[in-house]
């Protein structure tokens, strides 16, 4: 009788130690009730209650919490259907207040979230609903946060998974994409050829003018060479003349001389006879008319009077 009883004394003690100490895990707590109030909150590590007086009614984790929203149908200001579902990302801040400041935290995170959602995007046109994700995210986690201070839960971050319009709206947002698309291309095709015929025009006009201004630079070295060539044609027959000159001005100048010498008046009597026969015999070579002087037998007469002018000139020479 007495084994039994300190069997049942030793299993009652062992009870009674195993109920009084708690291990509570890393980042969780325990929350402590002592006769049915709230008495203290136990952490990470060994820790002591006194058991049926104390017990554990709450544990939470202090870990980061993801909470899936379920999808819902929310509706725009421009009255088309959305559907919406987003996650949520918490945390455990004050283990008391999230065990009695609600019922089920989680629960009224969820239903506050679909709430703040569909009234977020009630204030916006559908196009603005793809455009503006992140102020409907950060507008809700604000919301959700204010909200969760009551219930020891601190709202880090809301993410929207998705937005589905319906069928019918997709279909046309791709036509109006498909067509915004063609649009641009043949903008862009546009001003391609555009852009070639302006580049075209641009180098035909520069051609036009290096040919033009080819075209009078060489007139104008044709000219110039022309008139260097006048010039210097011009200046070779007056060079010419000057020669020309020169050597009748040196020849008379000898003749005269040679007149002045002895036996000068004799050759140039002589020279003059000759030519005189000479002319007329080419006189009659060339004409069936020969005109005459009125005493054709006298050419002494006539070769007298020549040298007479001769000697005429030789003395007026003489006396200059």
């Amino acid at each position: 009788m007495n084994f039994y009883i300190t069997i049942t004394l030793l299993v009652a003690i062992v009870f009674f130690i195993s109920m009084a100490f708690k291990v509570v895990p890393q980042q969780e707590v325990f929350v402590v009730e002592r006769l049915g109030r709230y008495h203290s909150t136990l952490t990470a590590g060994l820790n002591f209650i006194i058991p049926i007086i104390d017990k554990v009614a709450y544990k939470h984790t202090l870990k980061e919490i993801p909470l899936d929203v379920p999808s819902q149908v929310c509706i725009t200001r421009d009255n088309t259907q959305l559907t919406v579902d987003g996650i949520i990302y918490f945390q455990v801040t004050d283990p008391k207040l999230a065990s009695y400041g609600s019922s089920n935290f989680v629960i009224a995170i969820t239903q506050l979230a679909q709430t703040t959602l569909r009234s977020v995007i009630g204030r916006m046109e559908l196009d603005k609903t793809f455009e503006e994700r992140d102020d409907i995210n950060h507008t809700v986690v604000n919301s959700l946060d204010e909200a969760a201070v009551s219930w020891g839960v601190k709202v880090l971050r809301y993410e929207i998974k998705d937005l589905v319009p319906p069928q019918e709206i997709l279909r046309a947002m791709q036509a109006q994409i498909t067509a915004e698309r063609e649009k641009r291309a043949r903008i862009a095709q546009s001003e391609g050829v555009k852009q070639e015929q302006i580049n075209l025009a641009s180098g035909q006009r520069e051609a036009e003018i290096q040919k033009s201004q080819g075209e009078s630079q060489a007139a104008i070295n044709e000219s110039q060479g022309a008139k260097i060539a006048q010039i210097n044609r011009a200046e070779g027959e007056a060079q010419a003349l000057r020669l020309v000159a020169q050597a009748s001005a040196d020849a008379i100048r000898q003749v005269a001389a040679a007149i002045t010498e002895p036996g000068g008046n004799e050759a140039v009597n002589l020279k003059v006879a000759e030519q005189y026969v000479e002319a007329f015999a080419k006189l009659a070579k060339t004409n069936n008319t020969l005109i005459m002087p009125a005493n054709v037998a006298d050419i002494g007469s006539l070769v007298s009077a020549g040298m007479s002018i001769v000697k005429g000139q030789s003395t007026t020479t003489a006396v200059k």
